[in-house]
């Protein structure tokens, strides 16, 4: 029988995918993208090496697996292609075997980019923090009916008639703001030899996938970002431009909800969010320096855009509610080690706002900023948890931790991360992941 696991990002991103998804992957014959594009980053080590993967999805590092690239993201032809042979630098085998691209995924082209900053130019103090890599603009002209996906490009008249219609209308906005224009025969140059190279890869993912699961063969699906930036869910403005949710994946893959078995969701032991918006458990006032310690000791620097994260508290209210949206079966614990160093841990467990206790986790920007987070505090146990491979070795309060997040997020725990390589890790006996592995 078929199994189709779903890995979801639980807070703002960052939370460790990568690392879980090719911890799994080696288990699963098909590993699937569904949304998002190369604003995503995902850091894999691998004993001695290390991968940096945005596009392609983690099941690349283990051989042969299939990795697909699905119809609900949008593709740059130019990164796909530096990602691919960067990859294959490494050593790994990045071929149209291996690797299928949707033929309904839509591209981001050098228009979109110039879109993006600026959209950010414009946007001033009230900037949304993009990456900057054209992602909001490819979603906006596939919801307005203008994007060009990967199957229309390969028919070389009708690409070239519609970079010119598209660079038309984006010049307007771009001489307006910015002083330049781009020159659509360039373009179409630059991306017309890219996209007949992509053909090769170019694949029905959706009959694909479909014919995978039919076969009894099973699919890890993995998204990009996480739920609270999720376009419906999330931090609205301050979100991506599409369903990172367990509801966007029969839409971005063309699988049907009764193909799904399960759902496990990413929770890093403490908060981190990259670019604008609001982020209640902040470490500010006074916390700056437990934030930068974290910082360092954790990486955490984008992989995507080397920016520095911010970083806080485990915000349980926040992930209680990204639980629930994505009906996550268990979860996936990461970066115990990181909080080694610490003597108190504060774990924001409810939001205030205007005095009173907040019902649901806050729909409006503006009062996401003023909430107040109640907090409840932890004693650290300030000794290493560092390659700990089970539950029972961990420190006391470890432990206590780990089991007081599950308790307040309402999610039983399924695997423990206690560094950075695939051996640091906890699986949890007789959780739902243990029985999906052994499946």
């Amino acid at each position: 029988m078929s199994k189709v696991i779903v890995v979801i990002g639980a807070q703002w991103g960052d939370e460790g995918k990568g690392k879980i998804v090719d911890l799994l992957a080696e288990r699963f014959d098909l590993v699937a993208r569904y949304q998002g594009g190369h604003n995503a980053g995902h850091s894999v080590k691998v004993g001695d090496r290390s991968y940096a993967l945005h596009l392609i999805p983690s099941g690349i590092i283990h051989e042969g697996k299939t990795c697909v690239l699905g119809n609900g993201m949008v593709i740059d032809p130019i990164a796909f292609f530096a990602e691919a042979d960067r990859l294959s630098a490494q050593g790994l085998q990045v071929t149209p075997e291996r690797v299928k691209v949707s033929s309904r995924a839509h591209l981001i082209l050098p228009y979109h980019r110039a879109l993006d900053h600026t959209s950010e130019e414009r946007l001033g103090n009230e900037k949304v923090g993009t990456t900057l890599r054209g992602i909001g603009p490819a979603y906006e002209d596939k919801a307005g009916r203008r994007g060009i996906r990967v199957a229309d490009a390969l028919d070389a008249d009708h690409l070239r008639t519609r970079i010119e219609r598209n660079i038309e209308d984006a010049n307007l906005i771009i001489r307006r703001y910015r002083g330049t224009t781009l020159d659509a025969g360039q373009v179409f140059n630059e991306i017309a030899p890219l996209v007949e190279r992509m053909s090769a890869f170019v694949t029905d993912t959706t009959a694909f996938v479909n014919r995978a699961v039919r076969e009894g063969r099973s699919v890890l699906v993995e998204g990009a970002q996480a739920t609270l930036l999720d376009v419906d869910h999330g931090t609205y403005p301050f979100v991506t431009s599409s369903s990172t949710t367990a509801g966007g994946v029969c839409a971005g893959l063309g699988l049907a909800p009764k193909k799904i078995s399960g759902v496990l969701g990413i929770v890093r032991t403490y908060s981190t969010r990259v670019g604008e918006g609001p982020f209640p458990t902040e470490m500010l006032e006074g916390e700056e320096e437990i934030g930068q310690l974290i910082r360092e000791r954790g990486h955490e620097y984008g992989v995507s855009t080397g920016r520095p994260r911010r970083c806080g508290w485990f915000d349980a209210f926040a992930t209680r509610y990204a639980a629930e949206i994505n009906g996550f079966d268990t979860v996936a614990l990461t970066k115990l080690d990181i909080l080694d160093a610490l003597d108190e841990i504060k774990v924001c467990t409810g939001y205030r706002l205007k005095g009173q206790p907040c019902e649901s986790f806050p729909a409006v920007s503006h009062e996401l900023r003023g909430v107040e987070p109640v907090y409840e505090t932890l004693p650290g146990w300030n000794s290493s948890t560092e390659g700990v491979t089970e539950l029972e070795s961990l420190p006391a309060r470890a432990r206590d931790y780990v089991e007081f997040i599950s308790e307040q997020i309402g999610v039983p725990v399924g695997l423990v991360s206690t560094g950075p390589e695939r051996s640091q890790t906890i699986l949890v006996r007789d959780s739902a992941l243990a029985r999906w592995l052994a499946d």
